[in-house]
């Protein structure tokens, strides 16, 4: 009896720890705003960013990799990766930091559509519940800036949410693979792709406080809460671990402003943006909460 008691709290504690884990590794993501919108970074194009992220990730995630593996899906995978990183980094350095978090989390648009057109996936009220909110919402966000915005500028920003989609599905399309390696690997590339740029452009660190800030973006806004988010992930429900991570995009205009807010180069976030991250949230909270009851449900019947 004592042991089975000793075995359910730390089973507790394992759950516990996992979320604090994922908050964490929530936290950590949400300063891409904080290395992008950097003034020692004022300049640099997004492709510049990603190569160093991309390198100083490399160092964290390829020494936790166990089980190397080749197949010819990598191909496919590791340029959606590369693409997904132009993409975000990119709208994030242009434009006002929020635009580009917000816009990557409709990614669940892509993923439900393409999920049920290419993978006949069955889905609920919840999930297009959900895409309606989330539709509403990048609309909010991009017709006022139709005026504005050149039509390269516009599709980067959808492409934001759907490269961020194409990654999480073709992670699902390796889930056989080991994690870290998938990961790593991601970065490697990464950094191949763009390395013949950053040398044609000649952008490279020059101060040491860059030098820094890069190694900090790459191993504690990318490398780390990835293998804090791989390794919790198996403790809890996934709903609930996609749920601790909307903290994310409300936390990177929170640090872009206390940073930078000072400085005359501070994008404020539009009243758009505001108005359209709200329906994108209300979609993803909806869906959340319905694989919460849902969870609990199928809990109670077992």
């Amino acid at each position: 009896m004592q042991a089975s008691s000793n075995v359910d709290q730390a089973k507790r504690a394992a759950v516990v720890r996992a979320r604090w884990m994922i908050v964490l590794a929530a936290i950590l993501w949400s300063t891409s705003g904080f290395f992008a919108k950097a003034p020692w970074f004022e300049g640099w194009p997004g492709f510049v960013l990603a190569f160093w992220r991309a390198a100083f990730a490399c160092l964290i995630l390829l020494p936790i990799v166990r089980k190397p593996q080749w197949s010819v899906r990598l191909i496919p995978v590791t340029l959606i990766f590369v693409a997904m990183n132009y993409t975000y980094l990119t709208v994030m350095e242009r434009y006002e930091a929020s635009n580009a978090i917000w816009l990557q989390y409709t990614a669940p648009i892509w993923i439900i559509t393409l999920g049920v057109i290419m993978l006949k996936e069955k889905t609920g009220w919840a999930d297009w519940a959900m895409v309606f909110f989330q539709m509403i919402g990048v609309l909010v966000i991009l017709i006022p800036q139709f005026q504005d915005d050149t039509l390269w500028g516009l599709t980067l920003k959808i492409l934001v949410g759907f490269t961020y989609a194409l990654v999480v599905l073709s992670l699902r399309w390796m889930r056989d693979f080991e994690a870290a390696w998938i990961v790593g690997i991601n970065h490697v590339v990464t950094c191949v792709v763009f390395l013949p740029f950053v040398v044609q452009v000649g952008i490279y660190p020059q101060e040491w406080i860059q030098w820094v800030a890069l190694a900090a973006f790459g191993m504690l806004q990318m490398g780390l809460p990835y293998w804090l988010f791989a390794k919790s992930v198996k403790q809890i429900p996934g709903h609930e671990a996609t749920g601790i991570v909307i903290l994310e995009p409300i936390l990177v205009p929170l640090w872009v402003y206390i940073a930078w807010g000072h400085l005359t180069s501070y994008e404020r976030p539009e009243v758009s943006t505001l108005i359209g991250a709200v329906f994108i949230l209300i979609g993803l909270v909806i869906r959340f909460m319905n694989e919460r009851k849902t969870s609990r449900q199928l809990a109670m019947e077992g």
